[in-house]
């Protein structure tokens, strides 16, 4: 009891303690989509939904999930039912104008890891995009499970102009841009977001408002959620004027890039 007591008020004060304080200087709400993981639906069928709805968003991409890596696991190429990136999935997210950010190299819970560690799984991850898009510099970084502590948030913070995990909300007026505050698109959105109420707010605060999931199908994973939740989102921010911009984009929208 008194261990889940500690852990729950470690998370608390990670996801409270600012480590890359800024003030935004935004004029106007903006939103971004992110995926985690890039399973292969999050562009064939979530990629289809933002070219379609004329948005970019941002892939957070681990070599872990890359076809080599894969072939030393699963023979299929597939982990617990679902199939990742081809590098033509790739090349072809970053040729349409979506932003491929960093996971790390081996989709690590991060606060297990020394620095060193953590230095050699960026620097690695690096050199795997590099190696399929040529001379691509990632910028923004997401923490793999949402797994994260203070230590690590100043880490990634050194290497990455935005980090984003998973404490639920919005960023306006002073933004830590060592860990953004972010709705899951998951199967539970509905249920536990009023996107209306999210949206109306972002508009009164002129907020950064970023949405994170990962496969999209019509029977998800936890994690996922369904093409049509994913227009929805996207169709309503558009509806309501908001502009939906990769978060290297967004960031730089902020003055904060």
């Amino acid at each position: 009891m008194l261990s889940r007591v500690i852990r729950a008020a470690n998370k608390r004060l990670t996801n409270i303690w600012p480590v890359k304080f800024r003030r935004g200087r935004l004029s106007a709400p903006v939103a971004t989509i992110t995926f985690d993981d890039f399973p292969r639906s999050a562009w064939t069928a979530g990629g289809s939904v933002l070219e379609r709805c004329g948005v970019r968003g941002t892939y957070f991409v681990s070599a872990a999930f890359s076809p080599e890596r894969l072939r030393q696991g699963p023979a299929s190429g597939i982990i617990q039912g679902l199939e990742y990136y081809q590098l033509e999935d790739l090349a072809a997210a970053y040729e349409h104008g979506h932003e491929i950010g960093c996971h790390t190299f081996d989709h690590i819970r991060v606060p297990r890891l020394t620095d060193l560690d953590l230095e050699e799984s960026i620097a690695r991850n690096a050199d795997f995009v590099r190696d399929c898009l040529g001379d691509v510099l990632m910028t923004s970084f997401s923490f793999p499970r949402g797994a994260v502590n203070i230590r690590t948030k100043r880490l990634f913070s050194k290497h990455f102009a935005v980090c984003r995990g998973t404490w639920p909300g919005m960023n306006s007026g002073w933004f830590d841009l060592s860990l953004l505050r972010t709705f899951s698109l998951d199967p539970d959105f509905d249920q536990r977001v009023r996107l209306s109420e999210a949206i109306q707010k972002a508009k009164a605060t002129n907020a950064w408002i970023v949405f994170f999931t990962h496969d999209i199908s019509q029977s998800p994973s936890p994690w996922g959620c369904t093409p049509q939740l994913l227009e929805s989102v996207v169709s309503q921010l558009s509806e309501h004027g908001i502009e939906i911009l990769p978060m290297k984009s967004a960031l730089a929208r902020a003055g904060l890039g």
